[in-house]
């Protein structure tokens, strides 16, 4: 019987089993002099947010809006620029996937095995497909293919403008995995997916038919534990190139178009990957934050300060890179060093779901359901 772990209960595991007098304690927060100011944009509400359930709920932007939902489906639309409230749609139904969006469509799975497509300009729903798997990861589409990825290690298929289905990949997945799925990569050809077996996967979109896969982690030790080798983070395409982390694997960079390895590096992570100015930033399954050379994987910076305080992954905007961690603080760093220069608490729940950077916005929904836009100056 498949088994799953959330992250942060693994990560608490792995650290107990390997070392049983050391401190757990998240890290407390240092001083520092803030060298910028955070300004609110705007912020708004979204229901009850992510819920007391371990789930992420990734935001989406398509043209000039933002969508998000929260754990018992209530979709709104947010203008980017000055958070207006567009429109907002209850599904009457439990969401964990987020949101995903696309050339004036929205799309969401459900937690009874359901995708639904949304109409962006005012939430009426335009068709919804049968699954069959839970959603975890937020729907991607190219315009005219929309795909999920569902926890039990498939991946479907959809016509955007009927619903119907396409095609069905079939990854058989371990006993034991983390409770997670990476939200794949969709492109006009190809999809882009990793999977709880360490492996990247390249499909053609069009009929599913398998391009190309690569090995990110081997699987090593005795216990099921030590062999947990999940690919949790979505991947990451930068020109043609593909970045991927897997748990207690490796960060790898490959070739888009055939899979060959550039570089690889030895990294544990579940959390998605960001870029910013020639660097590859991460967040490790310690909470400590890294950035990497994109061309040859040399570790350029790491900032250790924020060590088991349940980060989520970073994401930049404008000169900058955030994170966010369980008691709702975001943590702006200078890109090119790592050091603090400004922090923020957005929601007193914390903050599990993903940011966005749009330009020089960052945009943070918490747990409770506040999301803000905020600008550095």
């Amino acid at each position: 019987m498949k088994r799953i772990l959330i992250p942060a209960l693994l990560a608490l595991l792995a650290a107990c089993s390997s070392n049983d007098e050391i401190d757990l304690e998240p890290a407390e927060l240092v001083d520092f002099d803030a060298t910028v100011k955070v300004d609110d944009v705007w912020s708004g509400d979204v229901g009850i947010g992510a819920g007391k359930k371990y789930t992420l709920l990734p935001t989406a932007t398509t043209g000039d809006q933002l969508f998000a939902v929260d754990a018992e489906g209530l979709v709104k639309a947010f203008n980017l620029e000055s958070g207006r409230v567009n429109w907002e749609v209850e599904l009457e139904t439990g969401v964990a996937s987020g949101v995903g969006a696309n050339q004036g469509q929205v799309f969401l799975g459900t937690l009874n095995g359901e995708l639904l497509a949304l109409d962006a300009s005012d939430g009426a729903e335009l068709w919804r497909a049968e699954v069959g798997g839970e959603v975890l990861a937020p729907p991607q589409s190219n315009g005219s293919e929309v795909v999920v990825q569902t926890l039990d290690g498939k991946i479907h298929g959809y016509s955007v403008g009927s619903g119907d289905k396409l095609w069905m990949y079939d990854n058989t997945i371990p006993a034991l995995t983390l409770r997670g799925t990476a939200t794949p990569v969709v492109t006009p050809t190809s999809v882009y997916a990793g999977f709880a077996t360490g492996k990247i996967l390249a499909l053609d979109v069009k009929d599913g038919t398998l391009q190309w896969e690569q090995r990110v982690a081997i699987a090593q030790g005795r216990s099921e534990l030590e062999r947990v080798i999940d690919i949790n983070a979505a991947p990451l395409l930068v020109g043609d190139i593909l970045y991927s982390g897997s748990y207690q694997g490796r960060l790898v960079a490959l070739n888009r178009g055939t899979g060959g390895g550039l570089w690889a590096k030895s990294e544990s992570s579940y959390n998605n990957l960001a870029s910013g100015i020639g660097y590859i930033f991460v967040t490790d399954a310690d909470d400590k934050v890294k950035a990497y050379n994109a061309t040859n994987g040399q570790l350029m910076w790491e900032n250790d300060l924020l060590v088991r305080r349940k980060l989520g992954g970073p994401q930049t905007f404008g000169s900058y890179v955030a994170v966010a961690d369980f008691e709702g603080y975001v943590h702006i760093m200078d890109q090119t060093n790592g050091e603090f220069v400004a922090r923020r608490k957005v929601d007193g729940d914390g903050v599990r779901s993903p940011m966005l950077g749009v330009g020089d916005v960052l945009y943070v929904y918490g747990n409770s359901g506040e999301l803000e836009a905020l600008k550095v100056r």
